[in-house]
């Protein structure tokens, strides 16, 4: 009855005020963190001439996308001027590979740390959970050591067999460094995301004759699709934006990826900077990854929260 009182003392526009506040601050943070972005985009659509007025926040008055077209195809990076779409391609043919190993493995290793415990498995967990809180730098030079030892070996076996082995790559090189890196995550999620499903099912398969591989592609692969995205999402994203790596073990010359050429070319401009086609480079880097949290952002959030409660 208390209760029922006190509720029907309230005024009707007593949630409205705070409600105003709450929202009002979700603007306003929201409209501070999109501003960088409308710059670049409105940027990235203006000639030069209008540039130098000086008002970066103002609309094109006469929208062109030729800074596009030419950051695409015609932006100078180092002596030449192929622009950054061979670029994009060495980005994609380094994301794909390494999102999918890096996925996979931690797919297996969450579901042996979990349906098939071993003794020491909270050891190894334990370790591979550590592995994600080493920073980039620390791990630059053993694994340059690493990859130094994989080109001899790559050399070796193609003067042995007289077929080209990847080895040595920086293509190569780059997918096997973000597996390794990436592993420690897609390991913890998959982990934390199979402790919660029923092992029951697991049982009842090994108990009609499901082999290792038949429980993990039957049973546990067709139930992990928002983990699946999650992981995804998480690792494309890293991957495609990771610049330390790239400049240290990818060199120069075509095979850079996609951040690394974008960095040249914008550290590679004479005379008048041309803001435009810089900004429009920036934008063609970053439209996979925004592309993605706006196709699959909703999934991602019900992929964090689908392993979060158990039972």
């Amino acid at each position: 009855m208390s209760a029922a009182l006190a509720a029907s003392r309230r005024t009707p526009g007593s949630s409205i005020v705070p409600r105003i506040v709450i929202y009002g601050l979700l603007i306003f943070f929201a409209l501070i963190y999109l501003i960088p972005f409308f710059v670049m985009l409105v940027t990235s659509l203006k000639t030069m001439p209008e540039i130098q007025q000086g008002n970066m926040l103002a609309l094109p008055k006469a929208p062109t996308i030729d800074p596009w077209i030419r950051a695409w195809g015609e932006a100078c990076v180092g002596l030449t001027c192929e622009g950054i779409h061979g670029y994009f391609w060495n980005s994609i043919k380094m994301v794909v590979p390494a999102v999918a190993i890096s996925t996979i493995l931690g797919a297996l290793n969450g579901y042996v740390l979990t349906k098939w415990r071993f003794k020491g498995h909270k050891l190894v967990f334990g370790l591979m959970l550590f592995a994600c809180f080493i920073p980039f730098q620390a791990v630059l030079l053993p694994m340059a050591t690493v990859l130094g030892e994989f080109g001899q070996i790559g050399k070796a076996l193609t003067n042995a067999t007289g077929f080209a082995f990847g080895f040595g790559n920086p293509t190569v090189n780059l997918v096997f460094v973000h597996v390794v890196y990436g592993l420690g995550f897609t390991t913890l999620f998959f982990r934390n995301y199979y402790e919660a499903f029923p092992t029951e099912l697991v049982k009842a398969a090994m108990v009609d004759g499901a082999s290792f591989f038949q429980i993990f592609r039957r049973v546990l692969l067709p139930n992990s699709l928002p983990i699946i995205v999650v992981t995804v999402i998480y690792q494309f994203t890293n991957i495609w934006n990771d610049f330390l790596f790239a400049s240290a073990y990818a060199g120069s010359g075509d095979v850079m990826p996609m951040t690394v050429a974008l960095n040249n070319v914008v550290n590679t401009s004479t005379g008048v900077v041309e803001y435009n086609v810089n900004m429009a480079a920036a934008m063609i880097a970053a439209m996979p990854t925004l592309l993605v949290y706006v196709l699959a952002g909703r999934y991602f959030v019900r992929g964090l929260m689908a392993g979060a409660v158990k039972g």
